[in-house]
């Protein structure tokens, strides 16, 4: 053996024990916000201090950290500002009045200081992200305080944050302190922010946000000083002082939202499992009645979501009136509230999902925004369907909730537009493209699933994926492997299929015949049109009106899902390969006792052609 490959093979029999064992799972890192922001409303502008206590927990040696500072994004030139200027179909929303902000009416953050552990750091601030290079290396397992001081002025409302939105809110604050960038197994995720999606670390929030006290303040996290605002005390406003002190505490969240306003009406909900909902809206013609009528209602989707998806871990929650439509925060919504009593509740139901997905499985948004808004829209519309059938909503139950989004997905692929999931959120070429591969795709994702390993395994993925992901950070084979061990089932090509690529299902009844002149015998021959393998049901009905299932399940599948309690009639076919362009069947029956063959009846499939399913 020569020399240098025999030292080789020492070096790879010493590592290979330790390698094997070096990372059982996926290390996180950790923050600890303490902030301080003098509020001066009357320049919309404010002064922050921030002591950020930063745990490296990864296996390396971190020599640099960014953050993100998203308020620079709303100035004239800005990448967000000339990427809705470029986009063929920009946001309604944005579109060019970035840059036509004034001086006055920019938003920015100004970092005056910046230390680490009494260090003053050398830093770069690149638009929306500040390069930081640090005094000290935080070595693996160690960790390091930064402490900041910064100015800001808030925009005007145009994109979820700013001042004085449409509605008339003064102040909607998502997005308006230096945030530390995520660093994880796939390195620093520091993004420059262009309008889309999040990622955060999770961390303790420690906020206090002192103001004029003619603002009500809503936001993340517990108040812990109810009585000198006045929270349920009413004090004689002639005896409040010119300033008040909101202090918030949120443990283990990885964001901080707040909204501040004089006219805020603050009612309140007290669950039967001691959870507060707060809501703050502003009385009016348009809001008053439906945000009255709004806490019974959502006190029903909560214990709706708590069984199905697992129990809302914190001890408050917040609908608040702001933003620029619906916008998810820990803890905490910023909807838009002059809004019908169906499209209050539908926004109110989706933002609130996104506790789930997205505030408690923390996904990186930008790489797997169809986990995030796909997730909240399918369980969205499974909430709506159960308010309506709990009579708190109206119109009817749908057997089939999802079937809109469905016809949805089939007809914008007809535009040719469409990019696959595994695209960054903020590359997609169209705005339209990252909507339906983010919303549409990822909620077909889920129901398609359901489809595809059963009713028993699929309560038990969701479950299960709560208990194990919660308070970290799922990518999309972590839910898949939820799934599989829910299943039995091997569903890596499912994930592959739909997330990497845009080439999916197509099936087609190719012909029904008799076997011979004898009668007594049919041939069923199906085709696989599309690229994309799946499970098939073919359901048989008689001219009697019987219906007999049958189940083709794709070789690569490992096994295949239950009888549904609809089938009645259930048989289990042979597998099918899934390189076989053809499979064939054979039926004890004169081809002129049946009815139809048809494919994917109960429509959870997805099938591009479904006019070829059919057989009469």
């Amino acid at each position: 053996m020569p020399q240098a490959f025999y030292r080789l093979f020492l070096l790879l029999c010493t590592c290979g024990p330790a390698l094997l064992f070096a990372q059982p799972d996926r290390w996180q890192q950790r923050v600890g916000y303490v902030m301080d922001i003098d509020f001066d409303a009357a320049a919309h502008q404010y002064a922050g201090t921030q002591r950020l206590t930063y745990h490296n927990n990864s296996p390396d040696t971190l020599d640099r950290v960014f953050y993100h500072l998203y308020f620079n994004a709303f100035q004239p030139g800005s990448q967000m500002d000339l990427r809705n200027l470029t986009l063929p179909d920009a946001d309604d929303r944005v579109n060019d009045r970035i840059s036509k902000l004034t001086p006055a009416e920019i938003g920015y953050l100004r970092v005056k200081t910046l230390e680490q552990d009494g260090q003053a750091l050398t830093y770069n601030e690149a638009e929306t992200i500040l390069e930081v290079t640090l005094a000290e290396p935080i070595l693996p397992g160690d960790s390091t305080v930064f402490t900041m001081s910064w100015d800001a002025q808030v925009p005007l409302q145009i994109r979820r944050s700013g001042r004085d939105n449409a509605e008339g809110i003064d102040y909607s604050m998502a997005q308006w302190y230096p945030k530390l960038a995520e660093y994880d197994y796939q390195g620093w995720h520091a993004n420059p922010y262009i309008g889309r999606e999040f990622y955060g670390v999770w961390g303790d929030f420690d906020v206090t946000i002192n103001i004029d006290s003619k603002y009500v303040v809503g936001g993340t996290g517990y108040l812990q000083n109810p009585e000198e605002i006045g929270y349920g005390y009413a004090p004689d406003p002639t005896e409040r002082p010119t300033r008040l002190s909101y202090h918030f505490v949120a443990p283990n969240v990885h964001d901080f939202v707040w909204a501040a306003d004089p006219d805020y009406a603050h009612d309140t909900l007290r669950r039967s499992d001691g959870t507060t909902l707060n809501f703050f809206y502003q009385p009016g013609e348009e809001t008053t009645e439906n945000w009255r009528a709004l806490p019974p209602i959502m006190d029903s989707a909560f214990a709706y979501i708590n069984a199905h998806y697992g129990p809302y871990p914190y001890k408050q929650y917040s609908f608040i009136q702001g933003g620029d439509g619906g916008m998810e925060y820990p803890m905490a919504t910023l909807i838009t509230g002059q809004r019908s009593m169906t499209s209050l509740v539908g926004v109110s139901v989706h933002e609130l999902m996104h506790t789930w997905y997205q505030m408690l499985m923390g996904t990186n948004e930008s790489l797997y925004a169809w986990m995030d808004e796909g997730f909240t829209s399918w369980a969205s519309n499974e909430v709506m369907n159960q308010l309506r059938g709990e009579g708190l909503l109206p119109g009817e139950v749908a057997e089939n909730p999802h079937e809109r989004t469905y016809e949805s997905l089939r007809g914008f692929r007809s535009t040719g537009l469409q990019e696959p999931l595994s695209t960054h959120a903020d590359h997609f070429a169209t705005n339209a493209a990252y909507g339906v591969a983010s919303y549409t795709n990822g909620a077909v994702f889920l129901e398609q699933l359901r489809y595809i390993i059963g009713e028993e395994a699929f309560a038990c993925t969701l479950k299960r994926y709560y208990h194990d992901w919660r308070f970290k950070h799922p990518n999309p084979n972590d839910f898949i492997r939820v799934a599989e061990k829910c299943s039995g089932l091997e569903l890596d090509w499912y994930r592959e299929y739909w997330i990497n690529g845009t080439n999916y299902a197509d099936y087609a009844v190719a012909d029904v015949v008799d076997v011979d002149s004898s009668g007594i015998q049919t041939r069923i021959e199906l085709q696989r049109l599309g690229r994309m393998p799946m499970p098939l049901e073919v359901t048989v009905t008689l001219k009697d009106s019987t219906e007999q299932y049958y189940y083709i399940a794709p070789q690569i599948l490992r096994g295949e899902k239950p009888r549904p309690a609809y089938a009645t009639n259930w048989t289990v076919l042979p597998d099918w390969g899934w390189t076989a362009p053809n499979y064939f069947f054979t039926l004890d029956l004169d081809q002129r006792a049946i009815q139809s063959v048809r494919l994917n009846a109960r429509g959870r499939m997805y099938d591009d052609d479904p006019a070829n399913d059919r057989w009469e």
